[in-house]
């Protein structure tokens, strides 16, 4: 039996900013956006470049009891882990975007992390597993 994490939903304000943040800011790829015209939503899709597992599916917020969730979705814990093969490349680029960093880098026996903010508040972990580690990314 095989099974996969295919999305995660990310309750987002508006499409357009969560792209720019994603795509121009943390260099994901986007992967899909069509408009759903019986719902009038978009189906909006990134992942991180080089990535071929899990996507993040930008869904907007549309009804009030969404919304107050956006930049809160998991309670003030770290919600999303991007695992890098070059931590030091991608936290240089977090600062060069300007993006807020919560907790500076540490090194754990796991690896290498620091703790940023998304556009929203949602926090992340920027982490590269140590070598022995199960799940190290590796070019």
């Amino acid at each position: 039996m095989r099974q996969e994490i295919a999305h995660i939903a990310l309750v987002v304000r508006d499409y357009d900013e969560a792209l720019d943040f994603y795509v121009g800011k943390l260099r994901f790829e986007l992967v899909e956006d069509t408009y759903q015209a019986e719902q009038d939503k978009r189906w909006v899709v990134v992942r991180p470049p080089g990535s071929t597992g899990t996507t993040l599916l930008l869904a907007k917020a549309s009804k009030p009891e969404q919304e107050i969730f956006i930049g809160n979705q998991a309670g003030g814990r770290v919600f999303l882990f991007l695992s890098t093969d070059d931590f030091d490349r991608d936290f240089a680029h977090l600062r060069a975007m300007d993006i807020e960093i919560v907790r500076p880098p540490q090194t754990h026996d796991y690896g290498q992390v620091a703790v940023f903010k998304d556009l929203y508040g949602n926090l992340w972990d920027l982490v590269q597993f140590s070598s022995q580690h199960p799940l190290a990314v590796t070019s």
